[in-house]
């Protein structure tokens, strides 16, 4: 049987400070998810597994360079978190997986299942792509050799959450070592004999179609995802040679690349599991040049919108119907991006979940701040003209052109107009998160991905 590694979130060492994660009611992060994690790897132990606990003490890097220099055939990865949110309300279990991987997705939801059972008091926030996340992946999902998941065990900001995980501990340690134990066997089951590292030879392969055509050359499954051949990389124009967050491997002589690590190329994947096929999309004319633009018209339908909010929110529709067709009739009558725009509003409100100290009814779309400075940001009388401010706002960053319609931007004027042309330098202006240019452009991706347009 494999052996199962176990993080526990936040606690080493990043930048020469110790990371305590979030800081909430008089404790952390880090040491609630360390106490819990001890008595998951003590309930393991009890049950014969063996289990290997991270160091708290590593950093994020560091922790994932020791799970692997010590992996091998059979192991898997679990790091554990809390989440935290600005409005205390929002509650609940989360596991994200490495994304378009059908295989580590059950494996989500059978640890996330096997926790719900023993504390059911725990709302289920769902199996989640990585892709679902603000930056768009997530490194221990990816850059492990071994199969690997993060769970948000609870959301700390939430009073019911927070006392769950500090008076109900044992529960969820078990729940968690419920769905390790049953992961694990999945992966390896129990054997007389060790199970040894697969040799050369051993991979199934998988076909490959780039761009609508059947690629000559097979690639491999490894750990549940396809690698393709560098070869076909390069005919993508993609350069990985150099970047360390890339997984490749040798096999027959032949260098191979994990497909999901493309993604952030501009390479949009795609898994047919039934004809084991690969699909490889290099992107559109959306990618050269114009992507990351703020001015200019959007590339996406009315439909291809409202079924990229109701596949990420199924009750998205129910308050704002036309939500899609605002954001197209606002954005071309301002020349501004609408795509951009939209995947704004759904960075912003959590796909109209409100998760922040906005609320709905005040029908502020982008997290716009009141002239004022009044706490709860920005309000407005209308959907339509909620749009429109934030339409404005974007166009106020974007170019010095002025508004075709008069302004509702509260804040329109205190822009220096022109200076943040593309999606990344709105980062430190329209939020303080230095990551915010990024977080919108990987929702922005996966619009297009949804819509096939990469």
């Amino acid at each position: 049987m494999g052996r199962i590694f176990i993080s526990a979130a936040h606690g080493g060492q990043e930048s020469g400070v110790t990371d305590p994660g979030a800081v909430i009611a008089g404790t952390t992060e880090s040491r609630e998810m360390i106490l819990t994690r001890d008595l998951v790897v003590t309930e393991l132990r009890s049950r014969s597994f063996e289990i290997l606990s991270v160091p708290d003490d590593l950093s994020a890097r560091q922790t994932l360079d020791w799970i692997n220099g010590r992996s091998r055939a059979g192991d898997i990865a679990l790091e554990i978190h809390t989440d935290a949110f600005s409005n205390p309300s929002v509650r609940g279990s989360a596991v994200f997986y490495i994304a378009n991987n059908a295989q580590r997705k059950a494996q989500a939801e059978t640890l996330l299942l096997a926790l719900l059972r023993r504390v059911p008091q725990l709302p289920n926030r769902g199996a989640r792509p990585d892709t679902a996340t603000g930056l768009g992946s997530l490194a221990f999902c990816r850059q492990l050799v071994v199969p690997a998941l993060l769970m948000e065990v609870a959301v700390l900001s939430n009073p019911d959450d927070r006392f769950i995980i500090q008076n109900q501990r044992r529960n969820v340690a078990l729940g968690l070592a419920d769905g390790l134990a049953s992961w694990s066997r999945s992966v390896s089951p129990p054997t007389s004999t060790p199970n040894p590292t697969p040799s050369p030879g051993t991979y199934p392969p998988c076909n490959i179609n780039i761009n609508g055509q059947t690629y000559g050359e097979q690639g491999i499954i490894v750990s549940g995802n396809a690698y393709v051949p560098i070869d076909l990389v390069d005919r993508l124009g993609v350069d990985v040679s150099t970047d360390p967050n890339v997984r490749r491997i040798t096999y027959r002589n032949i260098v191979y690349v994990r497909a999901v690590d493309l993604r952030d190329r501009h390479v949009s994947i795609a898994w047919d599991s039934t004809n084991r096929t690969i699909f490889l999309k290099s992107a559109s004319q959306i990618c050269s040049g114009q992507f990351d633009k703020i001015s200019g018209q959007g590339n996406t339908s009315e439909v291809q919108l409202l079924m990229f909010l109701k596949a990420n929110n199924e009750a998205a529709l129910t308050r704002y119907p036309e939500i899609a067709k605002l954001y197209r009739e606002e954005g071309s009558i301002e020349g501004i991006n609408y795509d951009v725009a939209f995947a704004q509003m759904c960075l912003e409100t959590d796909f109209l979940r409100f998760s922040g100290t906005v609320r709905p009814e005040q029908n502020n779309f982008g997290g716009l701040g009141s002239a004022g400075g009044d706490s709860q940001g920005a309000s407005f009388p209308s959907a339509r003209i909620g749009v429109r401010a934030q339409i404005q706002h974007l166009k106020a960053y974007a170019n010095a052109e002025p508004l075709v319609q008069a302004v509702v931007d509260p804040r329109f004027n205190f822009v220096a107009r022109g200076v943040a042309p593309l999606v990344g330098l709105l980062s430190g202006r329209w939020a303080a998160d230095p990551k915010y240019g990024d977080k919108l452009l990987a929702v922005l991706k996966r619009l297009y991905e949804s819509a096939g347009l990469m």
